[in-house]
């Protein structure tokens, strides 16, 4: 393995839109939610180690899931777990982990992968990116993953690059934000737009210097802790520190503004598994196109839905029809999908009637 390969695998999210199994104390990243026997933070780590060596992936986590990261990746050492002690997006967290490869290693390159996605064909998903690998290396670009878009979704943002563009690696340019669906639809028709998947590459040198000539002020904060890194200071120096960060997402902070990045168009298929109907649309569907994970479904006239219950549960559903079924000890979730992107609604009810223990 290339020892100047490096990745960062973000792993501080809540998902809250997988409410009842997705909770604040212990998010999707952390469960089974194809029930495949892995964590989908299992899968990925597992993803980037076929070609980052094992000490080169960083986790980049909240302080409170410490302890699961180290848990459900035993190959992994505590001095690989990147701590966040407050939420400030992803520019902060992206600068702090780049500043410690590169007082590790200058001729770096690294990858930013969230741990929630479900992608199939892994060797596709290792030659994309030690492809934009290559470019990083060789010049100072930044440098992104897109994915074709297979109908106008308006959840996501887009990825405009330059038609003209023959290569495998195209010239963004400009990033796009969540469409409207006639909006969505002329992405489409237009055929030089793609899915923004968060999934970047760069070299540490091209990075940090983004930083320093885009967000100063930033820069000199994450800087101010160059000696502490990598040593038994750093947690007290981000303790103290890190909480004073912008917070702001890597997009707005360099990727807006920056005029030398690259996309390359994704040839593997990918899902974000950002709510309970993507995560249908993964799964297997019995005669019934019922979606089901780990229950023993009796279904009569129900159709549609996605089904989850702990292991070999018993579930009988009748007369349902696109539903979200999902019972997790204490709190059973009976939802429509087609309302779906309201559960975080939902969620904050349950936690003004009933505290934060189901949340």
């Amino acid at each position: 393995m290339n020892k100047n390969y490096y990745a960062v695998l973000m792993a501080g999210g809540v998902g809250s839109r997988f409410w009842p199994i997705s909770t604040t104390e212990n998010p999707k990243q952390f469960h089974d939610m194809l029930g495949t026997g892995q964590t989908l933070i299992q899968k990925t780590f597992q993803r980037l180690n076929t070609f980052v060596p094992t000490e080169n992936i960083l986790i980049l986590t909240n302080a409170r899931y410490n302890d699961l990261v180290l848990e459900q990746l035993p190959l992994v050492k505590q001095e690989q777990v990147v701590l966040e002690p407050a939420m400030r997006n992803t520019a902060p967290c992206i600068l702090y982990a780049a500043l410690k490869i590169q007082k590790m290693n200058p001729d770096g390159v690294m990858i930013v992968a969230p741990s929630d996605h479900w992608i199939e064909d892994e060797k596709a998903f290792a030659k994309d990116v030690i492809e934009c690998f290559d470019k990083c290396q060789n010049e100072a670009v930044l440098c992104t993953l897109g994915i074709v878009p297979t109908f106008p979704n308006t959840g996501f943002g887009y990825i405009e690059f330059e038609k003209e563009s023959t290569t495998p690696l195209k010239k963004v340019h400009q990033f796009r934000e969540k469409p409207d669906y006639e909006t969505a639809k002329e992405f489409i028709a237009q055929g030089n737009f793609l899915w923004n998947a968060g999934i970047f590459m760069w070299s540490i040198a091209t990075i940090v210097k983004a930083f320093k000539n885009l967000q100063p002020s930033q820069y000199e904060l994450f800087l101010s802790g160059m000696a502490d890194y990598n040593t038994s200071k750093e947690y007290d120096f981000i303790k103290v520190h890190y909480p004073k960060a912008e917070n702001i997402s890597i997009d707005y902070a360099i990727l807006e503004q920056s005029k030398s990045i690259f996309v390359r168009p994704a040839t593997f298929d990918w899902n974000d598994l950002g709510t309970w109907g993507s995560l249908y649309d993964k799964l297997d569907k019995d005669e019934d196109n019922n979606a089901v994970v780990n229950s023993l479904v009796i279904s009569q006239d129900a159709h549609g839905n996605m089904i989850r219950s702990p292991k070999d549960k018993i579930v009988v559903v009748d007369g349902l029809d696109d539903y979200i079924i999902v019972d997790k000890e204490e709190v059973l979730l009976i939802y429509p999908k087609t309302k779906e992107q309201d559960i975080k609604q939902v969620l904050a009810k349950v936690k003004e009637r009933f505290g934060d223990k189901y949340a």
